[in-house]
């Protein structure tokens, strides 16, 4: 995942509150993935809203749709979600380590409080 176009169409994807939320159910549920009922049912919302999200991540790339009996089955594409976090930190800090230079934000959102 390295063009363009497939990083903003994945970028795009998440930039949803719902589709974020599934996303990251997908990812917590691991390579076994859930069904769209379970996933609707954890997420609270109708079905048919589900499945135009899960659509908008499947054409994304991010998530994977497999079919198990007459239930399908989502789960994350963690391939293409590593290339994603690779290409958002690739030559990242310009090769420093960027861990000692992070700022905890509930740290500094404490700071700000106080001051």
């Amino acid at each position: 995942m390295t063009d363009p176009d497939t990083i903003v169409a994945a970028l795009s994807a998440l930039a949803q509150p719902h589709r974020l939320a599934a996303f990251r159910a997908l990812v917590e549920a691991g390579p076994e993935g859930l069904s769209a009922g379970a996933m609707a049912t954890r997420l609270g919302l109708p079905a048919s809203s589900l499945s135009f999200h899960l659509a908008q991540l499947e054409r994304s790339n991010l998530v994977i749709r497999r079919r198990a009996g007459r239930s399908l089955i989502y789960s994350a594409d963690f391939a293409a979600m590593t290339a994603l976090v690779g290409y958002l930190t690739e030559n990242c800090c310009g090769g420093t380590d960027c861990a000692s230079n992070s700022v905890d934000p509930l740290t500094t959102e404490a700071q700000r409080k106080v001051a």
